[in-house]
């Protein structure tokens, strides 16, 4: 296959091949420059570790480069930095994810090297304990920081006992808690090729890089992945948390509510309906009206965060401590605006045409390429995408930004936690 880097991913130039164990694997051609880029999901994260052994996925993650069959650790570190490449893991709640970036003259090695350290990880019990006190010290480090404690209370708030609630890092009783012998039993217990996910984008012949992926990859064997989730708690609003942290003499604003997972119909319109909201330009209306004129914000922007099966939308803000309130007042009101105004038509243009201008630019690195790819065939989104794309943001009208905000922001549902002094 040889195809331009200018044309827009697509099944024209998307090799897309699922192995015997299940494991799909998609590589694009990219010849403009002597680099490829891997990155992958195993289907398991915190969603299948115990609240006991919260962080429980992403410690087994971390560990992966301390150590495998046939790279231990000091070899694993030659043998990536004598080829100037990288390789890294990490998890989030329904997957482990992994990347590698190398020459293209070095693809068999570091495809060698991966397949060694996700299938065969040693877990030796001197870098187990190295680990662990660096955990241990960015989550004490994470216990004064406002802005990560006010989005953790308010996930742990939105969610309750639900694992999405939970704090994939994990907190400093359970990972203090969690043993060697945790690791290997969830390593060999839920990493899988079975729904297991790699993506290669750059200089590579699609056959060649195939072999190597079947030689290295295809006798690995796995268990189907459990995909079930614990049902959602009923929706709780107006609740009002207040976490303290001493000393400080700022304090930020998680504030938001329950919204939708990625597959449901109100994704795109949510999308374009944020991106006015707390993302355009100087972070759009909130960047505006909280922090631009009316000076109460450091900073004030709003996210959604679609999962697989739920999702929220929220709005941050950065604030002195004596704003909180009027800061809390502001956001709520350009909440209630947005559901009972429509839009601007020329808010409404700007937000699209940035949404799609934004693409093509994801797109002009390998690195976007590969992550654009693995979030498509995770979503289940088809190769035909993209192709799309600029048609599903141009589809979204005033009035169902309107509908959008007054179902989902509604002030008197609304969670809101601030964390400071």
């Amino acid at each position: 296959m040889n195809t331009s880097s200018n044309a827009i991913p697509n099944s024209d130039n998307i090799t897309r091949v699922i192995l015997n164990n299940g494991m799909t694997v998609l590589v694009r051609e990219n010849h403009s420059a002597p680099v490829v880029v891997t990155e992958g999901y195993i289907p398991t994260g915190a969603i299948h570790e115990a609240a006991a052994k919260s962080g429980l996925s992403s410690f087994v993650a971390s560990m992966l480069t301390r150590g495998s069959e046939h790279y231990d650790f000091d070899r694993f570190n030659d043998t990536i930095e004598s080829i100037g490449a990288s390789l890294g893991a990490g998890a989030s709640d329904h997957y482990t994810n992994f990347s590698a970036t190398s020459l293209a003259e070095d693809c068999p090695t570091m495809l060698e090297v991966l397949a060694d350290v996700l299938q065969r990880p040693h877990f030796p019990q001197a870098h187990v304990e190295r680990v662990r006190q660096q955990k241990l010290v960015r989550l004490q480090e994470r216990a004064q920081d406002t802005n990560q404690m006010a989005s953790l209370r308010f996930y742990e708030t939105i969610y309750g006992d639900h694992p999405y609630g939970r704090s994939t890092s994990g907190y400093l009783e359970t990972v203090a808690q969690i043993a060697q012998a945790d690791l290997v039993n969830f390593h060999a217990n839920y990493y899988t090729p079975n729904g297991a996910l790699l993506v290669i984008v750059g200089d590579v012949e699609t056959q060649a890089v195939l072999d190597l992926v079947h030689q290295h990859f295809g006798d690995w064997q796995g268990i189907v992945p459990d995909k079930r989730v614990p049902p959602f708690p009923a929706r709780q609003g107006g609740q009002r948390i207040n976490h303290t942290i001493a000393g400080k003499v700022q304090a930020d604003i998680t504030m938001g509510f329950p919204a939708i997972p990625r597959h449901h119909p109100d994704f795109y319109p949510m999308r374009v309906a944020n991106n006015i909201l707390g993302q355009f330009g100087m972070m759009g209306r909130l960047g505006e009206r909280v922090r631009e004129e009316q000076g109460l914000a450091y900073y004030s922007y709003s996210s959604v965060d679609s999962e697989l099966h739920n999702g929220v939308w929220l709005a941050q803000a950065g604030v002195n401590t004596t704003n909180v309130e009027q800061a809390i007042n502001s956001i709520l009101v350009e909440f209630e605006r947005m559901a009972t105004a429509p839009v601007t038509a020329s808010e409404l243009a700007d937000s699209q045409a940035y949404m799609t201008g934004v693409l093509p630019l994801t797109l002009e690195t390998n690195s976007g390429v590969a992550s654009t790819l693995l979030t498509m065939e995770w979503f289940d989104l088809g190769l035909d995408y993209l192709q799309r794309y600029n048609g599903l943001i141009y589809g979204v009208t005033a009035d169902d930004i309107q509908r959008i905000a007054a179902r989902y922001l509604r002030p008197d549902q609304c969670t809101i936690v601030v964390a400071g002094p």
